[in-house]
């Protein structure tokens, strides 16, 4: 069994890390960390945890008694208790902050700290001690564009303009995630400018050293709970069949990430792993969608995927999440 600790366990993330890991068979969990809620049930702040599990919230932590550590805090505040918590040597730590992602860390190579994405680093995922799980749109906009990246297709600019639900902002309450200002409603946010471009063009150029075009990322805010739909077009001179081809190829040996020939919707990824992808041709134009479920596939369900790989255990164990098709 895998002894595994969370830090910061009472948020979006944490909640779905502790869904999937609850019913993981090769997982002990051994403390959930949290300075707000520490002796309260985690059925009391996850409530749909009730009966599923007795644990209790906690403001210590034997790091001595776990092989991997979850780190579920805010931006800026992993590399904080990173740097100022004396951690076993031996210790597996995966950040689902943006603390030490390419692109965003520029040190995050030479500290040891690998790129979380299987579809772009699987091999290196299965030797790190250290990763950095990739963003939730980043994950999307990535799946969509790096076949492409990868044999040095991206020759134009890049337009994308992705849709998320509301927890994409996260569980504290904000003026744009509040219910009565978030339905009926949609708006844009960061255009041009959001901080997973980052991470994204680091992923591209380490596939295509010459990609100097710039990708234009329009973040739609959706009236929904969870999920992304992200829709990316490019120019190419590439038949829509070689296209469809090329990514065919490139996810066969995917455990999650799907290539499909009919256009899908959102609701086939929304409480699983699963990435989709759906690739078409508009004249000179590739247009490619891709979908994922925030919060796992874009969070904490690759989390689990990379804890898997980490640990040498199969990629899909405990992962084979159900979509609520209606």
């Amino acid at each position: 069994m895998i002894n595994i600790g969370i830090i910061g366990g009472a948020g979006y993330t944490a909640g779905e890390l502790l869904r999937i890991l609850l019913n993981h068979p090769s997982v002990n969990i051994r403390f959930v960390h949290s300075n707000s809620n520490a002796g309260n049930l985690l059925s009391a702040v996850h409530t749909d945890l009730i009966g599923e599990t007795y644990l209790t919230f906690t403001d210590e932590a034997d790091y001595a008694a776990i092989d991997v550590l979850f780190l579920c805090v805010g931006h800026g505040d992993a590399k904080k208790f990173v740097e100022a918590t004396e951690l076993p040597k031996y210790l597996k730590i995966i950040d689902l902050s943006q603390d030490y992602r390419h692109g965003a860390n520029p040190n995050a190579d030479t500290e040891g700290w690998v790129y979380g994405l299987p579809e772009l680093n699987k091999s290196k995922i299965e030797q790190a001690q250290f990763v950095a799980n990739p963003g939730c749109f980043a994950t999307a906009i990535q799946l969509a564009i790096l076949p492409l990246a990868a044999k040095g297709l991206l020759k134009d600019d890049v337009h994308v303009n992705a849709i998320t639900g509301s927890t994409g902002a996260g569980q504290k309450p904000t003026d744009t995630s509040h219910f009565s200002w978030r339905n009926n409603n949609i708006s844009i946010y960061e255009a041009f400018k959001h901080r997973h471009l980052k991470e994204i063009t680091a992923s591209v150029k380490s596939l295509q050293a010459d990609f100097q075009e710039d990708i234009n990322f329009l973040p739609v805010r959706g009236n929904f709970t969870r999920g992304i739909y992200a829709s990316v077009y490019t120019k190419t001179d590439l038949s829509e069949e070689e296209l469809k081809q090329l990514y065919k190829d490139y996810y066969e040996n995917a455990a999650f990430t799907h290539v499909v020939d009919q256009n899908p919707n959102l609701k086939q990824v929304v409480g699983t792993n699963k990435g989709i992808v759906y690739v078409s041709k508009y004249g000179n134009k590739v247009l490619i969608v891709s979908m994922i479920d925030n919060l796992l596939k874009g969070a904490s369900g690759q989390a689990v995927q990379n804890m898997n790989l980490m640990c040498g255990l199969s990629e899909t164990e405990g992962l084979k999440l159900k979509a609520v098709a209606f």
